[in-house]
């Protein structure tokens, strides 16, 4: 799947020449996730953001920039308007590396809800729950949410009880999103392994994996890394993010056919690989 039907793209691209220079400008006041998202918007939102392989169904999905903003726009206002979301409420992320994990990352930093990656559904304000975790995460008496994460973003054969069904409930939000309180920048953004992050700390991190790395605008990663730790999340999202650049997102990486993946950084143009 390339740029789902039924969400549109919006902005205009940047001359390509201006790309670079647009991003270095307006990432120096960059200090949240959402913040990183809205630049490059504003760079380039026709170029690729996330590409998406499971090689144990054959799926690929690649999403621009202006897609993925666009299902961060849907996410954040299911978040804060079906799921009276606040600022500072908690939301365990029960769910792999997978582009819709990346699309409820940057979600829940726009509305200010903070995600525990992995985090005990019991201590939670709000649940999201892949298919193989939802007995754990009704242990939530919050809301919750469940993903089947089937291609295309499908939703479930039979809607799992006591969840709602992300694919159900998400087509039909606002294609903008703005928060009803400031997002403010040093207030806890992200849990991963036992460490706290706040916005600003998260973005200062990208940016400085990034540098490590050697990614700037237009460089590709390619990464099999699980979402469980912050080196997983940098290079599957914030840091090819924090670059302008793009990441190639594979799961299941090890049913690729011999020679596989040297041909899918050939295919995909992939600059660097984690």
């Amino acid at each position: 799947m390339s740029d789902r039907p039924g969400y549109p793209l919006t902005g205009t691209a940047a001359p390509a020449h201006g790309v670079a220079r647009t991003l270095s400008l307006m990432n120096a006041s960059d200090r949240t996730p959402a913040d990183l998202l809205r630049s490059a918007l504003a760079a380039d939102p026709a170029r690729p953001l996330v590409t998406f392989y499971d090689d144990a169904t054959g799926e690929r999905v690649e999403l621009s920039v202006a897609t993925f903003a666009n299902w961060v726009a849907k996410t954040a206002n299911l978040l804060q308007d079906e799921l009276a979301a606040e600022p500072g409420d908690r939301l365990a992320l029960l769910l792999p590396a997978h582009w819709q994990s990346a699309v409820w990352l940057i979600a829940a930093a726009s509305a200010g809800v903070t995600v525990e990656i992995g985090g005990d559904p019991a201590d939670a304000d709000l649940v999201v729950s892949g298919p193989d975790t939802l007995d754990a995460a009704r242990a939530c008496g919050g809301e919750r949410v469940a993903l089947a994460l089937r291609p295309l973003g499908g939703r479930f054969p039979e809607p799992p009880a006591g969840f709602a069904d992300y694919a159900v409930e998400v087509p039909s939000q606002g294609d903008r999103f703005a928060p009803y309180a400031p997002v403010d920048p040093d207030a806890a953004a992200l849990v991963v392994d036992g460490v706290e992050l706040s916005g600003a700390e998260l973005v200062a991190r990208a940016r400085a994996d990034a540098a490590e790395l050697g990614l700037t605008a237009g460089s590709r990663v390619l990464t099999g890394r699980s979402f469980g730790t912050w080196e997983g999340l940098s290079t599957g999202l914030f840091a090819p993010l924090a670059a302008g650049g793009s990441v190639v997102l594979c799961r299941h990486l090890d049913r690729l056919p011999e020679d596989g993946l040297r041909r899918r950084v050939e295919t995909e143009q992939v600059t660097h690989t984690r």
